[in-house]
């Protein structure tokens, strides 16, 4: 069986290494190349150390768009319009972006959020993966915004923690461990960039949606994973509410309802968000938790390759949790 051919831009990123570690254990694919400018010649291992005895990839300065089926674009955020400005794309090559560039769906691409999108992705040819912090958010809100059930006077509470690898590979003031280890801080309170792609799904959902999403994102002193925790006023019952959670996930392999309170360890190293629902008095309290490298990013992109391919969601994505 012929095997889809993968090229991967921006390739020394912790994206480009998350989606080295699954795509070349992935039975259906190929990796044709793994474009870095600054490391073309060295091993795809000098830079991603933990593949090291998995392969013997090189990076290259090239990039031969007609050689492959499908991209991923893992540069920074404006890369990769700039990227289509430099280079022609050919006919039928499908694109997965994992920047912020068109995650408002312009120029053609379709919002990549598998329990939001998936038929639109399934008929996709460029998918834009969403934001780590945006997937935890949308999908503590998903189900009630699919009924129509977001309040449409008062707010919606969001306070989000996520690890330093969130913050990409390279280094800053606040993501060297000795300012982050032992240590956590607020920082773009209601203004997060992801905070636009929210409520454009949301509002796609539950047209006329406008309530505030006071969303107050926290650095959190780990490596990997976000924690959500969203509150909102609903006149659900706590048995409705989970009802309705686990209807609206239950053919979602990847959004997993729990009934007991759920942990960071639950997720991380896999492509599950664990959310869990429970009420007090009027307050609806959702919990949600993911590996913002993998839910939040390269773990949804190859979920999304896997729904744009006609294969299993879950292919190249069977990960057990790091428990301990």
């Amino acid at each position: 069986m012929t095997k889809t051919k993968i090229g991967i831009i921006g390739g020394a990123g912790y994206t480009a290494g998350e989606l080295l570690r699954l795509l070349i254990n992935h039975p259906e694919v190929e990796i044709a190349f793994v474009h870095s400018t600054s490391n073309a010649g060295e091993p795809v291992t000098s830079v991603h150390g933990g593949l090291l005895g998995e392969t013997d990839l090189i990076f290259s300065d090239t990039h031969p768009l007609e050689d492959i089926d499908l991209l991923f674009l893992c540069s920074a955020h404006g890369h990769s319009r700039k990227f289509w400005e430099e280079n022609s794309r050919p006919d039928g090559l499908k694109v997965i972006d994992l920047a912020q560039d068109f995650r408002d769906e312009s120029e053609g691409y379709v919002y990549g959020l598998p329990e939001a999108n998936f038929s639109r992705i399934r008929g996709a040819r460029s998918v834009a993966n969403p934001g780590c912090f945006a997937t935890a958010i949308q999908l503590s809100l998903l189900p009630l915004a699919a009924a129509g059930l977001l309040p449409e006077k008062g707010d919606i509470n969001v306070t989000a923690l996520t690890g330093s690898t969130g913050a990409g590979v390279k280094p800053g003031s606040t993501t060297h461990f000795s300012w982050r280890n032992d240590n956590i801080s607020v920082y773009k309170p209601f203004t997060h960039q992801h905070l636009k792609e929210i409520a454009m799904t949301l509002s796609q959902l539950q047209p006329g949606f406008s309530s505030e999403i006071n969303f107050v994102p926290v650095r959190g002193d780990f490596a990997r994973g976000i924690f959500a925790i969203v509150t909102l006023d609903s006149a659900l019952d706590e048995e409705e509410a989970v009802k309705l959670y686990k209807d609206y996930y239950a053919s979602a392999p990847f959004a997993v309802v729990s009934d007991s309170p759920v942990d960071l360890k639950q997720a991380v190293n896999t492509n599950k968000a664990v959310i869990h629902v429970e009420k007090h008095g009027r307050k609806l309290l959702v919990t949600c938790a993911e590996d913002n490298l993998l839910k939040g990013a390269s773990g949804q992109a190859v979920q999304n390759m896997n729904i744009m391919l006609g294969l299993d969601q879950r292919e190249g994505l069977r990960l057990k949790p790091s428990a301990f």
